[in-house]
């Protein structure tokens, strides 16, 4: 897949030579947009990008890059919430065989509101929807990362609101990418 073009930016879907540029961009974000760092219960899958999302089927890595550096990351994977810590009823809402879960959309600040997230995201939900079996495409987002509640809200629908107006803890909204319908070969 060569890719799309947006500016000077390629999005495409990530090779293995891509995977070290990825990582970086993704562990980048834990230590400094996050402020917590790297939690192997939480990021398990950024050690072993190809094991999570190259070689399973229906599993994806997409990234933009500028020239050969890899600058925005996104992934999906076959996945569900989990509860805990996420409420049951979005567990039973999004059946792990038929949902697939976005994660891991980040751009390096430098190279941010340039629409790389928006077409890293775009792709996503077209793979998504060409993949059988998939019924929904689900994600959560921390809305204390600046931008992330207004970005998700222009692209995605809100699901449960789960703030709970406490600012030391989680402060998630969960949402879902309508899928477009793709004609059947």
């Amino acid at each position: 897949m060569t890719g799309h073009l947006v500016g000077d930016y390629t999005v495409r879907q990530a090779t293995p030579r891509h995977l070290a540029g990825a990582r970086s961009v993704m562990l980048d974000t834990f230590y400094h947009d996050f402020g917590h760092g790297y939690r192997p219960q939480w990021h398990a899958d950024v050690i072993d990008l190809a094991g999570t999302y190259l070689r399973p089927a229906r599993h994806a890595l997409f990234v933009a890059t500028l020239a050969d550096e890899v600058v925005g990351t996104t992934a999906v994977r076959a996945a569900a919430p989990k509860s805990p810590p996420h409420p049951r009823f979005l567990v039973d809402r999004y059946p792990p065989e038929s949902t697939a879960q976005l994660f891991r959309v980040y751009v390096r600040p430098a190279h941010r509101r340039r629409g790389l997230a928006r077409a890293l995201v775009d792709l996503a939900t077209e793979f998504v929807a060409a993949q059988p079996g998939y019924r929904a495409l689900y994600l959560h987002t921390d809305t204390r990362i600046e931008g992330a509640e207004g970005f998700w809200r222009s692209v995605a629908v809100p699901v449960h609101d789960a703030r709970d107006g406490c600012p030391d803890t989680h402060q998630t909204v969960h949402f879902e990418i309508p899928l477009p319908v793709c004609p059947r070969r």
